[in-house]
Formats: C-alpha cells, sequence, structure tokens
C-alpha cells in the first residue's frame, strides 16, 4: 500500500478523534445546571457553595470555556486524563490497568467466533438448503435475539454452578496461575462470542453465497480447476471484503458490550471503573474511559481499511 494513501488515513483518523474528544469536551457543558453541583450532589441535598466553588476551580470550570478547552486538549495530548475524583487516583493508570483485561476479552471472543462463524458460513454456503444450512440459519437467529446478559447468565447456571465444569466468576493475573486464569477467561468470552460468531455466520454465507454466483468462478469450474481451489482462490478472496467489515464494526460494539459480560462474570475491565464512576458521577474518570473506548473504535475502523487494502489493492484508489 502507498504512503500516502496510508498517511491519509492517519491522518483522517486523529481529526475524527479530535472531534470525538471535542464532542465529549462540550458534553459536560450541555448538561442543565453546574457540573460541580452535579458531582457533589448526594440524596437531593444541595452542597455547600464553598466546596463547589473548590470543586469547580480543581476541574477548571471557573475559567472560560476556550481556556479549559485548551487545558483539555493539553492534557490529552500529554497523556494526562485528569484524577479520579473518587480515589484520587489517575485517571490513565486505571485505564491502563484494566484496559488490558477488556481487551483480552474482546479478542479471545473474537477468535472464538471467527472459528465458528466463517468456516461454517462457508460451509452452509456451499452446501445450501442442506441439513446443516437450515440448522445453523435456525440456531444463528435464536442467538440474535437472546441478550448477551442472558447468555452470561444461563452459562454461570449451566456449566458453574449445575455441572460445576468451569468456575462462575472472577479474575486471576496470567502471570499468577495461567491454567486458573484461562478457566475464568472462557465463559465470559463465549458470551461475547456468541452473537458474533452468529454475525459471521449470516455475513459470510451471504457474501460466499454472492461470489458463487459470478462468472469468474463459473469460468474457474470449467477451466477444470478443483473445488477446493475455486473456492480458496476465487470465491474467499472476494467474500472477504464484506466480512471484514462486519468483523470490525462489531468489535467496535464489543467494546461498549462488554459491560455487562464483564459485569455478570465478575471480570475486572473497564466496567467496574466506569460503572462505580457513573454511580459516583466521577467525571473526570467517565470522560477518560469514553474516550479511550472512542479512540479504540477508530483505531479498529483503521485496522479494517487496511485489511481492505491488503486483501484488494483497488480500495487505495477509491
Amino acid at each position: 500500500m502507498s504512503a500516502a494513501w496510508l498517511g491519509r488515513r492517519l491522518a483522517l483518523t486523529l481529526a475524527m478523534a479530535w472531534v470525538v474528544a471535542t464532542i465529549v469536551f462540550l458534553a459536560l457543558h450541555m448538561v442543565p445546571g453546574d457540573p460541580a453541583e452535579l458531582l457533589l450532589s448526594t440524596s437531593g441535598a444541595m452542597p455547600d457553595p464553598a466546596t463547589v466553588q473548590e470543586l469547580r476551580e480543581k476541574l477548571g470550570l471557573d475559567q472560560p470555556l476556550l481556556v479549559q478547552y485548551g487545558h483539555f486538549l493539553a492534557g490529552l495530548a500529554r497523556g494526562d486524563l485528569g484524577t479520579s475524583l473518587i480515589d484520587d487516583y489517575p485517571v490513565i493508570q486505571e485505564i491502563a490497568l484494566r484496559l488490558p483485561r477488556t481487551l483480552e476479552l474482546i479478542l479471545t471472543g473474537t477468535l472464538i467466533a471467527l472459528v465458528i462463524g466463517v468456516p461454517s458460513g462457508v460451509y452452509a454456503a456451499v452446501h445450501r438448503g442442506g441439513a446443516f444450512d437450515r440448522v445453523a440459519s435456525w440456531i444463528t437467529a435464536l442467538l440474535l435475539a437472546v441478550p448477551v446478559f442472558v447468555v452470561g447468565t444461563l452459562l454461570v447456571l449451566l456449566l458453574a454452578q449445575t455441572l460445576r465444569l468451569m468456575p462462575a466468576g472472577g479474575f486471576v493475573p496470567l502471570t499468577q496461575d495461567p491454567a486458573q486464569h484461562f478457566k475464568l477467561l472462557t465463559l465470559p468470552a463465549v458470551a461475547i462470542a456468541k452473537g458474533l460468531a452468529a454475525v459471521l455466520f449470516r455475513m459470510t454465507r451471504a457474501a460466499t453465497l454472492d461470489a458463487l454466483a459470478h462468472d469468474y468462478v463459473r469460468t474457474a469450474q470449467a477451466k477444470g480447476l478443483s473445488p477446493r481451489r475455486v473456492l480458496v482462490v476465487h470465491v474467499l478472496r472476494n467474500a472477504l471484503n464484506p466480512v471484514v467489515t462486519v468483523l470490525g464494526l462489531q468489535m467496535g460494539t464489543l467494546l461498549g458490550g462488554t459491560v455487562l459480560v464483564e459485569y455478570v462474570f465478575n471480570w475486572p475491565g473497564l466496567s467496574t471503573p466506569l460503572l462505580r464512576a457513573v454511580e459516583g458521577r466521577d467525571y473526570p474518570m467517565v470522560v477518560g474511559i469514553i474516550l479511550t473506548i472512542s479512540v479504540l473504535f477508530l483505531l479498529i475502523n483503521l485496522l479494517v481499511e487496511l485489511l481492505h487494502a491488503a486483501i484488494d489493492p483497488r480500495v487505495q484508489h477509491a
């Protein structure tokens, strides 16, 4: 891929990150009332004016909007997301501790979904109308209809509490006990994978059927190429682009969807400080986590575009 195309994509990603940061910053000032009063209000009681003023000065809310915006962007540029109002702990350190756990959960669930969804989608398309195609289509429709927290609860009830095959939840660092770490990771990863696997199955099946209907496939078959070679070289290569697009979008959705899964399985990722910050009105922590998730979503989209360019070089000229 050309350096010019890559440079344009990187510049666009940075511009979108700036837009997202600006929207998050302005969201605070669009909330009716004084943000400092909202943060300090408990049980409907009015906070002490001196305490409100102290917090406004601490957050920089007593300064002009443009000055606050400049300080906000300057802090982001040097990796400073502020300090938690609950723990008086740097937000960036809390995110650095918990983000790898959330990413591990998402990547493991994505890997499981890829292993299940893509091959089964191809097989169902090649054997369209067969027993496997009908049963798999019915199962994926069911998986898409059932919410992820319901699947997580059922997995705990069946595999953990009834059959006692897996632990119900919790977390052990990989360096402390690798075997237990992966046992605790399995159920939440499967819960995350269920919806993504269903989507990938349907997208792969549809894209493969579309590719099979093209003239170049029939031409390759008429030349005497083996069915395996036709499928791998001519069909899958052209069916991968829409699958990669859907995968990228779904992974971005998983960044927000893991909150319920982490809560059900007591997995200490980003959901724990996020829920706590929302309940405690810890503005710096909420903003820091939202910005982190948004930037990760943009990076995933950039990776999808790079994969598109690697699969089909014509994308660079679009």
